[in-house]
């Protein structure tokens, strides 16, 4: 098969360069001495699992229960669920408890504990295992960890009969945010520090804190250091995309995802070409561009190689078009209707949520399809 036969939009994962770096996440957390639990939210499809968890302890990271739900059907046990809980999603952690799942869930409340002692007071043969979330620097969910409130959870989490304590979590995502790699080494370090500190103020403590869980793909890839963490969780390194480009944390020859688009209309008077990719197919992410000018809602690259067309990108979107400005009338002869190609998106979770599998391809040739799963 080849791009030719394909309808577009679709979303296209290079199996090589997935692969590759993959591979490449092993080595540095190996390198390390830390586990690698990758959080799936950006791929959502078995078969990247399988290959992110190869030679690893088997855990994964999900930011959905459906996403739970899917993995444990295909065959993974070890899950974390990294959004913190709401009660009213307890009972189907609980089911999936009961299944055989060995699924961890998070909070940063005490509301939250109350809740779970509450609406299920009598659950002691599958207790609820339990991780407390810390604010690392990114300000979006967690106790601070030298907060009085960090240890009053902890406590009430331990002396539960319906929970068990399983440690700390924390996400530095304000390493996107990075200009510069000195400047994501940096937020790894207060990452590491914040998380590996709440850990020791467990222990202090009387309590236990086996899991010491921490990661972005930025600062999994550029820590120095990561003794004290037990295990990282990245999860767009799986494709990377023009973020992670822009910030350096991939090179070009690392992004694996792509959008397939048509060429179906050249608006001549407003000098521009129309996609069938617009903001379903790519999202309105834009992301990337305070870091990588002119590049809008994605870059616009040649079908076969990914290589961009120069100065070509997605300009504007509405639902089912994607609009590419022109500045020199022959882009109209060069790129005619009916001609295809792949847009490389800003942000690679957010694109792919609008598909249902990936069209993948090797060697320049279509080897497969992989599926993935969407919802809540």
């Amino acid at each position: 098969m080849s791009f030719t036969s394909l309808l577009t939009p679709a979303l296209i994962l290079d199996r090589s360069v997935l692969t590759k770096n993959i591979g490449a996440m092993h080595y540095r957390m190996r390198e390390r001495g830390v586990g690698l639990r990758p959080h799936l939210k950006t791929a959502k499809s078995a078969h990247v699992a399988k290959l992110g968890t190869a030679g690893q302890s088997g855990g994964i990271t999900v930011s959905t229960l459906a996403e739970a739900e899917y993995f444990y059907s295909h065959g993974f046990s070890d899950i974390l669920y990294a959004v913190g809980i709401a009660p009213g999603r307890l009972a189907r952690v609980n089911a999936l408890s009961k299944a055989g799942a060995q699924i961890k869930i998070v909070t940063d409340n005490k509301a939250t504990v109350e809740a779970i002692i509450s609406a299920f007071p009598s659950e002691t043969e599958h207790p609820f295992q339990v991780l407390i979330e810390i604010d690392s620097g990114e300000g979006r969910a967690g106790i601070l960890p030298d907060s009085p409130e960090f240890l009053e959870v902890a406590m009430s989490i331990d002396t539960s009969t319906n929970m068990n304590l399983m440690g700390v979590l924390t996400h530095a995502g304000h390493s996107y945010g990075c200009r510069t790699i000195k400047e994501i080494k940096a937020v790894a370090e207060e990452e590491r520090l914040a998380v590996t500190g709440a850990a020791e103020r467990l222990r202090s403590a009387g309590l236990s804190c086996p899991i010491v869980s921490a990661g972005s793909t930025p600062t999994a890839v550029h820590a120095e250091n990561l003794d004290g963490v037990t295990e990282m969780r990245p999860g767009v390194f799986v494709f990377n995309d023009l973020k992670q480009l822009s910030i350096g944390t991939c090179e070009r020859n690392e992004l694996a995802l792509s959008v397939l688009a048509s060429v179906i209309g050249h608006s001549r008077h407003n000098r521009h070409i129309i996609l069938d990719a617009g903001a379903l197919a790519l999202s309105k992410d834009v992301s990337a561009h305070d870091d990588h000018p002119h590049v809008g809602y994605g870059e616009v690259c040649n079908v076969e190689d990914l290589h961009p067309f120069e100065g070509l990108y997605v300009n504007a979107v509405s639902q089912e078009h994607g609009i590419v400005p022109i500045t020199d009338d022959r882009q109209f002869d060069e790129l005619p209707i009916g001609t295809k190609v792949r847009i490389l998106p800003n942000h690679a979770c957010i694109t792919a949520a609008g598909y249902s599998h990936y069209e993948v391809f090797e060697n320049g040739k279509l080897v497969s399809r992989w599926d993935r799963v969407n919802g809540w």
